[in-house]
């Protein structure tokens, strides 16, 4: 197999992912990026290796749901309604994505790829030691009602008819696994398969070596046009420059779709802002937690705890919202009455655009449009839980040998609803 020179556009952990992989294979890789690559839903997320996330984003119920909290700006998911062509697109695609045997499609695929990114997050430690923060504590859901502790219930059942860890506790065994706590639920679920990491640590270890192991790296460098001859890019136009490579790599995020459509590749996402917030006083929460009904998440970091949560699918903008802020605040404070959050740590707060695909599912492989380009994107909020997995089918896309697994669900030319 002839050694390749890679462009990669997009320096987050799926940029990142593929660069490691593609660079083991033994090919020369380029990373370009039009941030300064210590941003973002790579760095901000909640750092959960997650194969209990079996259920897509996209399943019964979710729009009608959807649109009901459209009236409510503190809601957990928001879908802006605007007259955009790409959006208008997407949302149809995406309710049409809500069936039943959607879920039942993607449950053991996602269980497959999450599975494979959760233990290469492991190997990769192990092999380059690194020295990122990765524990292998589990997950739980903690609910304040019967009726969510039942639709948890269920999900448990699923995930162990996948062979996958996972339980039911009353409030009193949850208590007695964070006993310096003080909790209002009901009971949790308890997902043993899940592990957390510090995305920060991972994000700059993966760097480092990527520096040190001859991989170029072009900060700032954004990529305004793709120029391609007969089905094959032949060079990246950036602010700065003009390069070409013999394959390439569209790990953009958020920002893919608008670089896909130069090639008349028609990919749809949408971003989905998340935000965290985060503290270094001790909130004695040592397990990580998502609240079930408020649909916030909390890690035990190393140094502090962050807080993240909401799906907001307004465009691609930065803003913060206070009141989503608040949201996760008082979200935190009416599971744990013991943590509050305080003025200064809500302003401190950060924001993250998650690419998200109309069926939950991301894209990866390539378009029948163009034959030297591999996507990778649309990974909603299974980014970090899915990046090494990722980053490694598409190494071995690029090399021609079989893929570590199925992959028709994630053809990027794909129909939805169909």
């Amino acid at each position: 197999m002839a050694n390749k020179h890679i462009i990669i556009i997009g320096g987050g952990i799926i940029g990142l992912s593929c660069a490691y992989f593609l660079h083991k294979s033994g090919h020369q890789v380029t990373i370009l990026d039009q941030s300064k690559m210590d941003g973002g839903a790579s760095y901000v997320n909640a750092g959960y290796l997650a194969p209990s996330h079996l259920i897509p984003l996209a399943a019964p119920g979710v729009m009608k749901q959807g649109l009901k909290w459209m009236l409510d700006k503190k809601s957990p998911l928001y879908i802006k309604p605007r007259l955009n062509t790409d959006f208008i697109k997407w949302t149809w695609a995406f309710n049409k994505s809500c069936t039943s045997q959607h879920v039942e499609q993607s449950v053991p695929v996602m269980r497959e790829i999450a599975v494979m990114g959760r233990d290469l997050y492991d190997q990769i430690k192990q092999e380059e030691g690194f020295n990122f923060q990765l524990e292998k504590k589990g997950l739980l859901m903690l609910c304040q009602t019967d009726q969510t502790l039942h639709h948890e219930e269920e999900l448990v059942k699923i995930a162990q008819n996948e062979g996958l860890g996972a339980q039911i506790l009353s409030k009193d065994e949850v208590q007695k696994m964070m006993p310096d706590t003080s909790l209002d639920i009901v009971g949790a679920t308890y997902f043993e398969c899940d592990h957390h990491t510090t995305p920060g640590e991972f994000m700059n270890d993966l760097k480092t070596y990527l520096v040190d192991a001859g991989v170029v790296i072009l900060k700032e460098e954004k990529v305004i046009d793709i120029i391609a001859h007969n089905k094959r890019i032949t060079s990246i136009k950036t602010e700065k420059q003009t390069l070409t490579a013999d394959e390439y790599v569209l790990a953009a995020g958020s920002w893919t779709s608008t670089l896909s459509r130069k090639l008349n590749i028609n990919l749809l996402v949408q971003a989905g802002k998340g935000y965290r917030v985060q503290t270094t006083t001790s909130t004695g929460i040592t397990y990580p937690s998502i609240l079930a009904e408020a649909k916030i998440a909390i890690t035990p970091m190393n140094g502090f705890t962050r807080f993240a949560g909401t799906m907001e699918i307004a465009g691609i903008n930065h803003r913060i919202h206070t009141h989503r802020i608040d949201a996760i605040a008082e979200g935190v404070h009416r599971y744990f009455p013991q943590v509050r959050i305080t003025k200064q740590e809500k302003d401190a707060a950060e924001c993250g655009l998650r690419p998200v695909s109309p069926d939950g599912m991301p894209y990866i492989g390539k378009s029948s449009k163009c034959d030297n380009l591999t996507l990778a994107t649309g990974h909603a909020m299974m980014g970090w839980s899915l990046g090494p997995s990722t980053g490694k089918l598409v190494q071995e896309i690029i090399d021609n040998k079989t893929p570590s697994m199925p992959m028709e669900m994630f053809h990027p030319d794909r129909k939805f609803g169909t």
